[in-house]
């Protein structure tokens, strides 16, 4: 499997990007990398080409730019080649630490939507903490969407449950509608009628709607909301993890007693800290486009990069694009046929 890299991407770029490019080759013996990006400069830092291609790029698209602005002005920068790639057919998926609205409008605009998707969906995959668990769960939308409809909560649903399944290796994954109760009757307009829409559905397992305070304990294994809600909610977690973690760490520091305390308690910190690190789950992968799109945090370092690139060797190892594709394909037909 080939996979296009905008190696400019993210804020230690190209150096974290191509560290974590020959980590993953190194554990990977099935992937080939192209590393799109200033040829020169990306050649000094490669210590192995072996299955690693340099691409030529002469511009970068920064964090600044407007994001569809530049990807129709810049045609030689990374995000631009490296999704170009995908859609001629010379990778099989495009990854980037960079400025995710370019990478949201490159997929769309480059790569293209599957027919019959309204619109995208940008997921992620956090961890589940409660007691001895260590599971996870993918949620969608998290950005690609602050407006939304009936129509992309049903398709997020869809989505979502094929990713649980295929690449989560969940036979029925639990689907929950985040809201702001458990009862049916919850939620604005749009989100009672998505919980009546869901709860009809055959092929999903679907059991109601969740709240985010449960997120973290397993409620469900695929949260659907709309993007505005999933990427506050998102922010929220990964805020409020940061915070208790330095909030541990300054009242250890604040006494004897407790440096004691965290020696002889040093692992369990250890095992706290390794469950909350969600880039061990990589990054956010744009479902329902043609092909694999992931996007990891701008501040993704080598070790990020490596975990990213292992969840796209699952994403193509499993077809996902094709069964999506093809179950798309197949519920159009069958509602052609009904109308007729």
């Amino acid at each position: 499997m080939k996979i296009a890299v905008d190696a400019m991407g993210g804020d230690n770029a190209p150096e974290e990007i191509v560290k974590g490019i020959e980590l993953a080759r190194d554990a990977y013996p099935d992937m080939e990398f192209q590393l799109y990006g200033p040829k020169e400069r990306i050649q000094a830092l490669v210590t192995n080409e072996e299955r690693i291609e340099i691409v030529h790029a002469a511009s970068v698209i920064a964090m600044e730019d407007e994001p569809v602005r530049a990807v129709r002005s810049k045609k030689d920068s990374s995000i631009v080649l490296a999704a170009t790639a995908v859609k001629e057919g010379r990778a099989d998926a495009f990854f980037s630490a960079g400025n995710t609205g370019a990478v949201l409008a490159a997929g769309l605009f480059i790569i293209g939507r599957i027919k019959g998707i309204d619109r995208p969906g940008l997921t992620t995959t956090l961890p589940v903490v409660t007691g001895d668990a260590t599971g996870s769960f993918t949620m969608l939308d998290v950005g690609a969407n602050a407006d939304y409809k009936l129509t992309n909560l049903e398709q997020f649903a869809v989505l979502g449950n094929f990713y649980g399944q295929t690449v989560m290796g969940i036979e029925k994954p639990k689907v929950g509608l985040l809201n702001n109760g458990t009862e049916a009757d919850k939620g604005d307009k749009v989100h009672r009628a998505a919980f009546e829409q869901l709860s009809s559905m055959e092929n999903i397992n679907f059991i109601g709607n969740v709240e985010s305070r449960e997120l973290l304990n397993g409620a469900a294994d695929v949260v659907v909301t709309d993007g505005f809600t999933g990427n506050a909610t998102l922010k929220a977690i990964e805020g409020t993890a940061l915070s208790m973690l330095s909030l541990i760490r300054s009242k250890i520091m604040a006494s004897t007693k407790a440096k004691m305390g965290y020696v002889l308690s040093r692992n369990a910190f250890h095992e706290v800290g390794q469950v909350m690190d969600y880039s061990k789950h990589g990054g956010a992968v744009l479902l329902g486009l043609k092909g694999a799109v992931v996007k990891t945090h701008g501040s993704a370092k080598a070790e990020t990069v490596r975990n990213t690139m292992g969840q796209i060797h699952q994403i193509v190892a499993s077809g996902l694009i094709a069964k999506t594709v093809a179950y798309f394909e197949d519920a159009k037909a069958t509602t052609t046929d009904a109308e007729k």
